[in-house]
């Protein structure tokens, strides 16, 4: 494996590493200004005094006002767009990143040192270099480089963690190992012991690094329109895992609700990447070409539309950045403006000609409409000079409705105001569609009273994107504490006696016992009357070393190999037996609050400053947490390890860590 080292000091001191650190800022002025709130919120409970109650209540009211104006200082990182785009000369709409979440530091060392000690019964200071390149790896996860190698060094501690919690986080109690992490929208900070916030925030992570790719990737040329489209389609696919796989999160950022418009919107910004594809070359002003144009633009408006409809939905409304939602209403108005326009060129610049085939051009207009207005048919206007340009003005007249809309809304925003290059376009398509109307004879405006139907999405070559899912298992992975032996049987789930000192003696070339199993061997066919039994050992007992040699991960030939190689001389092996493991994990869910007044100070109230003392055991009432009874046995843990019984004759297969999660499992 790697060494990490102090890679993380190397911060990225660019542009988006400046805003990764503002957010840590941001985050930690919310953390403060939470606890002060939750303080007052306590006094003004406990004191009856009229006087303390004003003071209290107004102090309360000033707090509030913080809070909302470090909301909206948050909300204006979510939406610094431009700092993400591709340094490239653009005249493209920016598209949206999200941003990683941040989290504290995480000392492994004494927990992990501990439970090797007193669960492996082995020396922990031999794992020192292990537990070390663990929190480097962590460590350098908090600033990922924006390209593959930080996708995959993300992917690489997400693997680990699903070795960590099979070694060392027993489902029946916690190992004082406390996770904050800080919500993407909200600031609001988040802690719990348990693994399993840990591995959903990395997840989270990978989520967004990837958008934050998609967003840098060249617009201007096809290889980057694939890879934007690529990018958005794999962090539409890891929201979406994690969406299924950790359910009841106790952040906003990874609940349900909110993954799911997340992951809508990363689809539209595949779909417009995609749109951008078909019109890189140059849009021929040619019949059939528009009328492909047409349906494609339609389908990009429409996907936002829907975006923008998830995005008004409670809960997500009270979470989701304000500009985003504008953000989304704009594009859903612009490219049904763009629709609109293309039609309209194609019944203004194109009279249907003598050699034109005019069946095909009634059946490609005919697919654009659900229907058309009164009094008129597909072929009729195709035919009519005068119809053909009242229909074409009417639909000019509703992109320029639509443009129009789009610049109020960009307007009404200060944030994407001052976004130049999304006003540049908007500008430039509503003054393209304004000549055009302007082109057309005018002397029969006050007669036409056509209104322009809506236009059909057909799914042509701009098909609906679906999700990449992630493929974990593309990541090799080296377990970092490897020596510990075969995860199958040296687990955190698996209780071991102490190692046992045997000294076997061969008696007549014999050993007394057959050997059994995969890595580590096991004894079998025990001689009740051999030495070896007098001595203590039993059936079942898995060999752990042969003489100075640790046999964790050797076969039975190798193991024999080892006894045969010092002939008649006595021999000292350490054997284990397995203890029964009858406790069983409590069923733990968590629940998140709506109101954000509510979950600040649920929060805030069960967090002490930053020191934590890691000899207390884990309180009795953690926030967020609920503890019930029902189907224990399904959330004794995300992973099933079988159960070393003496006799058993198969053979353990090695465990991977992407076996650990299901979508039937649940985060808390």
């Amino acid at each position: 494996v790697p060494k990490i080292s102090l890679r993380w000091k190397e911060r990225n001191l660019g542009k988006e590493g400046k805003l990764q650190n503002q957010r840590a800022v941001l985050n930690q002025q919310i953390l403060r200004a939470v606890r002060m709130r939750a303080g007052a919120e306590n006094l003004l409970r406990a004191t009856n005094n009229n006087k303390v109650r004003e003071q209290v209540l107004l102090e309360l009211s000033f707090v509030n006002s913080d809070l909302q104006i470090l909301k909206e200082e948050l909300e204006g990182l979510n939406i610094s767009v431009e700092v993400y785009q591709n340094t490239e000369e653009t005249f493209s709409i920016p598209l949206v990143p999200l941003g990683l979440k941040e989290t504290k530091e995480v000392d492994f060392t004494l927990p992990l040192k501990d439970f090797i000690l007193e669960h492996y019964s082995e020396d922990s200071s031999e794992y020192e270099d292990e537990i070390a390149d663990l929190m480097d790896l962590r460590q350098a996860c908090r600033t990922p480089s924006r390209d593959e190698a930080g996708i995959e060094m993300l992917i690489s501690y997400f693997l680990q963690l699903g070795y960590v919690e099979n070694r060392f986080f027993p489902p029946t109690r916690h190992m004082g190992v406390l996770f904050t992490w800080y919500d993407s929208f909200t600031g609001v900070p988040v802690c719990q012991q348990n693994l399993l916030l840990e591995k959903a925030s990395i997840l989270f992570n990978i989520g967004a690094l990837y958008t934050q790719i998609g967003t840098r990737c060249n617009r201007q040329t096809q290889a980057g329109l694939e890879n934007a489209v690529d990018a958005f389609q794999r962090a539409a696919g890891v929201l979406s895992y994690l969406k299924e796989t950790f359910t009841h999160t106790p952040s906003y950022d990874m609940s349900p609700a909110m993954l799911n418009v997340l992951v809508k919107m990363m689809l539209a910004q595949a779909q417009e990447c995609v749109f951008e594809q078909i019109g890189l070359p140059g849009i021929r002003n040619e019949f059939f070409t528009l009328v492909k144009m047409t349906q494609e633009v339609a389908k990009v408006g429409e996907v936002y539309m829907l975006v923008n409809t998830a995005m008004n939905q409670e809960p997500v409304k009270e979470n989701i950045p304000y500009s985003w939602s504008k953000l989304a209403q704009i594009k859903s108005d612009h490219y049904k403006a763009l629709a609109h326009y293309f039609i309209a060129t194609i019944l203004c610049d194109h009279e249907l000609q003598s050699g034109d085939d005019e069946d095909q051009q009634e059946k490609a207009l005919s697919q654009l409409y659900d229907y058309m207005p009164e009094g008129l048919m597909v072929l009729t206007v195709l035919k009519d000079k005068v119809q053909r340009k009242q229909l074409g003005k009417a639909h000019l007249r509703k992109a320029i409705v639509y443009h129009e809309e789009a610049l109020r809304v960009c307007g009404l925003c200060k944030k994407l105001r001052n976004i130049d290059v999304l006003q540049e376009v908007l500008t430039a398509a509503h003054k393209r569609s304004l000549l055009k109307y302007a082109q057309q004879e005018t002397e029969d405006d006050f007669l036409s009273l056509i209104q322009a139907p809506d236009i059909l999405r057909k799914y042509t070559q701009l098909e609906i994107k679906e999700t990449i899912t992630p493929q974990f298992s593309k990541v090799k992975v080296k377990d970092f504490f490897h020596r510990l032996g075969p995860l199958t049987v040296f687990s955190a789930k698996q209780r071991w006696t102490a190692p046992r000192t045997i000294r076997i003696h061969l008696e007549a070339g014999e050993l007394g016992f057959s050997l059994k199993g995969g890595s580590p061997v096991q004894i079998y066919c025990l001689d009740p009357v051999c030495s070896a039994a007098s001595m203590g050992l039993k059936e079942g007992d898995y060999i752990v070393s042969v003489g100075d040699v640790d046999c964790k991960w050797l076969g039975v030939n190798e193991v024999l190999e080892k006894f045969k190689s010092v002939g008649e001389q006595p021999i000292e092996i350490e054997v284990i037996s397995c203890q029964d493991t009858a406790a069983s994990m409590h069923s733990k869910s968590a629940t998140y609050s709506v109101g954000m007044q509510k979950t600040y100070s649920l929060i805030c109230l069960a967090m002490e400053d930053d020191k934590i003392d890691q000899t207390k055991k884990a309180p009795l009432k953690l926030p967020f947490l609920s503890w019930g009874t029902k189907n224990r046995q399904k959330a004794a843990s995300t992973l099933c390890l079988p159960s070393a019984v003496a006799g058993s004759s198969q053979i353990k297969k090695k465990l991977s860590p992407f076996t650990l999660l299901n979508t039937e499992s649940s985060l808390y």
